[in-house]
């Protein structure tokens, strides 16, 4: 790949005054091959396949970090989903798997490990029960490790079943880490539309339909966006978009130099390149302050999904010009608790969870990073799962929720995580009942244009 000077030159100010970054650089593993009765088998051969492979990737990543003076953020590890290799295991509970993983995380130095996770949109194996059964002890049991659990795809519809019992876990997971303020939730996704690809947390696994060891990164630059179409002069909205497309260019070219880089020297495949903007609690570096940009005096008001349509679309025209790698999610991130943007519009009243769920319409991923107050009950949660869970069928694309129940609190208090987790305000729901409907169970058939073959 020919780099120019003028690109390196820009590529260092988008680092230095931009919040530019590779988010996460993270190795997807097979496990399918430790597979095995035993429990206590079964955790060996899950520690001695991921120190294999992983047991470089932390130094490796550093040293590309220093060659290329590109701040490397976070790096992962995405195994096989768990339900899938542990579905022969002689046990019921598989937190002692969890704890194995997050061991290992420990040892290679890896920020956070995924693929404690179950694929169940049509259906739960005694395997996949286990697994989400598991999964509030897990989270209350471990530092690194993330959970994910599909519960619907275009194809076959939405597990209805699945989504109310993911209802409970969420609210079990978080009275489990009451004294983290539920921080268990914040590492806990329910997907529509999973990707296999996905180097981004909570949500990634390593797909059955990947190799064998691969590297996938995730590359995150909302500030340098948000300082690209602030730089323009009264431009109209065409104006606007050719600026992001041609941002998100340079963006992933550099993302990808990295990628092919650690991919090399650890010996393992390139994957993908997903070119996600991604916020940060820092200041400027939101997806919020884009949307403003824009002309919209605070994200929520009307225009809002509009403005966040333009700049997926245009964010994913020119990631797929730079690279034929683009992959895993690709668009824009809207975390309430990681986008100092976003948390400020929903204390103006701008932003509300009803107009969060229209724009995920439009956007990459879904309801992320909400909180929601602590008597909040198990059947709201899955009937707010479930509304984003019919947005990713019907519309074809990955949708998610990540929703944090915090233990005590109400309406109007902050929820304070750090780090990248940021801090989140507890958001209201609605007071009227879906209990009835949840109760109900079964599986929400899937739409027509499901029959493509």
């Amino acid at each position: 790949m020919l780099i120019h000077p003028e690109e390196i030159l820009e590529t260092i100010n988008m680092v230095t005054n931009e919040h530019l970054d590779i988010r996460t650089v993270t190795m997807g593993i097979n496990l399918r091959g430790c597979s095995h009765p035993d429990i206590k088998v079964f955790n060996q051969q899950i520690y001695d396949r991921i120190m294999h492979c992983a047991e470089k990737l932390v130094r490796t990543t550093e040293d590309i970090q220093k060659l290329y003076g590109i701040p490397i953020i976070n790096k992962r590890i995405s195994v096989t989903p768990i339900a899938i290799v542990a579905e022969a295991c002689q046990t019921k509970d598989l937190t002692s798997v969890a704890e194995t993983l997050d061991r290992v995380a420990h040892e290679v130095g890896v920020d956070f490990i995924g693929g404690f996770s179950a694929l169940v949109q049509k259906g739960m194996t005694p395997g996949d029960l286990k697994l989400i059964d598991s999964i509030p002890q897990a989270l209350a049991s471990t530092k690194k490790i993330c959970s994910s659990v599909n519960v619907a795809t275009t194809k076959a519809g939405i597990n209805m079943d699945a989504v109310a019992r993911m209802g409970h876990i969420i609210k079990h997971t978080a009275e489990l880490t009451r004294d983290s303020q539920g921080l268990g939730c914040a590492k806990l996704v329910v997907f529509s539309n999973a990707p296999e690809d996905n180097p981004f947390m909570a949500g990634a696994f390593h797909g059955v339909g990947e190799p064998d060891c691969v590297i996938n990164v995730g590359v995150s630059g909302p500030g340098v966006v948000n300082s690209a179409v602030r730089s323009l002069q009264d431009p109209s909205l065409g104006d606007i978009s050719e600026c992001i497309k041609k941002t998100a260019f340079k963006i992933t070219r550099m993302g990808e130099m990295v990628g092919r880089e650690v991919a090399h020297r650890l010996g393992a495949q390139f994957g993908v390149l997903d070119l996600s903007l991604a916020p940060t609690p820092a200041v400027g570096d939101s997806v919020a302050a884009i949307l403003e940009a824009m002309g919209l005096e605070s994200c929520g008001t009307h225009g809002t999904t509009a403005a966040l349509a333009m700049l997926n679309d245009a964010v994913k025209k020119g990631g797929a010009m730079a690279s034929s790698s683009v992959g895993g999610l690709s668009g824009a991130f809207i975390p309430v608790s990681e986008d100092q943007g976003m948390i400020r519009a929903v204390q103006r009243g701008s932003l509300s969870l009803d107009k969060l769920e229209a724009m995920t319409c439009v956007c990459s991923v879904g309801l992320d990073m909400i909180a929601v107050p602590g008597d909040t009950s198990p059947a709201t949660i899955s009937a707010i799962i479930a509304d984003e869970m019919a947005i990713g069928m019907i519309n074809k694309k990955t949708t998610a929720v990540r929703i944090i129940t915090a233990p005590g609190t109400q309406v109007g208090d902050t929820v304070e995580f750090g780090g990248l987790l940021g801090s989140a305000p507890v958001m209201p729901v609605h007071n009227f009942s879906s209990e009835t409907f949840i109760a109900r169970g079964g599986r929400i058939p899937a739409p027509i244009q499901s029959l493509t073959n």
